[in-house]
């Protein structure tokens, strides 16, 4: 999350406004199953494709706080594993208000999260790109390139060195289940990546869902989902 400028002290928290485009996406979008260690953000981000014809694909990705301790907010293990850079960052506070939400997004940026873990994504004609296999696997990259890119070996910035580090589709195994509003679904797994683990299952036709989550942040997550629109 980062903001430029200046924002007034009244500025709209932009919230609002994404929660009511949430609720306008023509498909169910499924998020984890509510459990004490994960908190909604509330603050869902959208991916969204288009041709001649209007919309081709939309994907909509759910962002969770990490308690690793729900019993106690102020537990150490808690907050993230941040830089000194970051949190110097954190701990400036600016000479002219801000609106009370970005204080508190701010405030909320010490803690653990689990960004993007939860992706919904719909396409209007099918093709090798869009088959859950795929999807679960690009999600999964896409965790690994946003946040594990020391650990890869790809730098802070710049473009992507290509040195392998990519998960596969032919990684996918599947024969598993998951539960989804309490019921069992099929559903598949990348279980090969040292940084990260993904699972996928189908919704309807054309939709399906993909989680990825650090492999260091399983022990906290119950793996099981909810519809939540």
């Amino acid at each position: 999350m980062e903001f430029v400028g200046i924002l007034p002290e009244d500025a709209p928290d932009p919230r609002t406004e994404a929660l009511a485009r949430l609720r306008t996406v023509p498909f169910r979008v499924v998020g984890f199953e509510p459990q004490p260690s994960l908190e909604d953000l509330g603050w869902p981000g959208f991916a969204e494709g288009s041709g001649p014809a209007g919309t081709t694909e939309l994907a909509v990705s759910l962002t969770y706080q990490l308690w690793r301790n729900p019993a106690d907010p102020d537990d150490p293990a808690n907050l993230a594993d941040l830089d000194e850079r970051v949190r110097a960052s954190l701990d400036e506070v600016p000479p002219w208000p801000r609106p009370e939400w970005l204080v508190a997004q701010v405030e909320r940026m010490r803690y653990a999260q689990l960004w993007e873990a939860v992706r919904t994504s719909w396409h209007r004609a099918p093709s090798e790109f869009t088959t859950l296999e795929r999807q679960l696997v690009d999600h999964v990259n896409h965790l690994l390139m946003n946040r594990f890119r020391a650990e890869l070996g790809l730098g802070p910035a710049g473009p992507i060195v290509e040195t392998g580090w990519r998960a596969a589709t032919n990684a996918v195994r599947g024969g598993l289940t998951t539960t989804l509003d309490g019921e069992s679904v099929a559903a598949v797994e990348l279980d090969t990546d040292p940084f990260v683990y993904g699972i996928g299952f189908e919704l309807e036709p054309g939709v399906v869902v993909t989680a990825a989550v650090p492999r260091a942040d399983l022990d906290h997550v119950r793996l099981a989902f909810a519809r939540v629109t």
